[in-house]
């Protein structure tokens, strides 16, 4: 992979940024698995503590968050009973792409028994079916390496703090639900910094100077984050200096096929995350056929844009 030119450096915090929006509001791994669960009609705080195994204070204080950006509605309960359920909202609904560009990367990586023994059905055309990330242009497959960026109108300058915490030791494998069907995926983004060092690399970082100096994030971490994503096969690493010896990174292919995921992420961001209606900070342009990118999340089988009571899914 090509090292990000001089010209290009200066702007790469605003591409980062596109995605770094939807990342600060749902790129948490309990968030993303709480989203994950209610998809499936898990809508009370008992059904979710018991998919998730996740700890009452933490689920307590997602699902507040949850719906203080508005992707959950909280509201009485159905049954007349003294609960109340969480219902989606317009904005998560949304999230419907991530989700099936998400079965896709974790069905060619990993051999996950619950999503094995699914199908999903597009119901217009009768078929069986592959979520297909397109260009809304010339209808090709997109891939990361075909992308070209610009600064948009909302670009911006990264403001935030700089953070310690540590990534989450607990694995999505623990996870009790039987409707984990992208835990493997969520291991590697359900938390900001790893997933924020996967956008830099899409956009030609390679180093660790040029990742620090992007994100505000303490150096330990970084160094985490980067060997957690070697481990996991998303990244390789090559020395370019001996004396000491340094390493840079480039996405291995399983890296690159994480692209559809997170243009789906990044074109969330742009419809649901500028508060301010300040404009993409992030221009894309598919070099493939030279428009303005838009990813449409397509059948494979009749090219029809998918939505999401047009799916169903069912046990093979």
């Amino acid at each position: 992979m090509n090292r990000a030119s001089e010209s290009t450096r200066g702007s790469m915090l605003t591409r980062a940024s596109s995605i770094t929006r939807a990342l600060d509001q749902v790129g948490d791994k309990w968030c993303l698995l709480i989203i994950q669960e209610v998809f499936w009609g898990i809508n009370t705080f008992s059904g979710m503590l018991d998919a998730t195994g996740v700890s009452r204070g933490v689920l307590s204080e997602r699902l507040k968050w949850l719906q203080q950006i508005d992707c959950l509605r909280r509201r009485p309960s159905a049954q007349g009973k003294r609960s109340n359920e969480y219902h989606l909202t317009r904005k998560s609904t949304q999230l419907y792409d991530s989700a099936l560009m998400a079965i896709v990367w974790e069905r060619k990586y990993f051999q996950t028994p619950a999503l094995d023994a699914i199908q999903l059905l597009h119901t217009p055309c009768g078929h069986v079916f592959t979520p297909v990330n397109r260009c809304g242009e010339c209808h090709k497959p997109v891939d990361g390496r075909d992308v070209r960026y610009s600064p948009g109108p909302g670009a911006t300058k990264d403001s935030r703090v700089k953070k310690v915490r540590r990534r989450s030791s607990l694995p999505s494998s623990i996870v009790p639900s039987d409707r984990n069907f992208y835990r493997n995926l969520v291991d590697i983004v359900g938390d900001r910094w790893t997933a924020n060092v996967i956008a830099l690399a899409f956009h030609g970082h390679s180093r660790f100077d040029e990742f620090h100096e992007e994100l505000p994030v303490a150096t330990n971490i970084l160094s985490d984050r980067l060997k957690f994503l070697k481990d996991r096969g998303v990244f390789g690493a090559r020395p370019y200096q001996e004396r000491p010896r340094r390493y840079e990174y480039y996405l291995t292919d399983k890296g690159w096929d994480l692209y559809p995921y997170f243009l789906t992420l990044l074109q969330w961001g742009d419809r649901w995350c500028d508060n301010e209606n300040n404009g993409a900070p992030m221009l894309l342009e598919h070099t493939a056929c030279g428009s303005p990118l838009k990813g449409i999340v397509c059948c494979d089988h009749c090219d029809a844009e998918l939505k999401p009571f047009d799916v169903s899914i069912t046990l093979s």
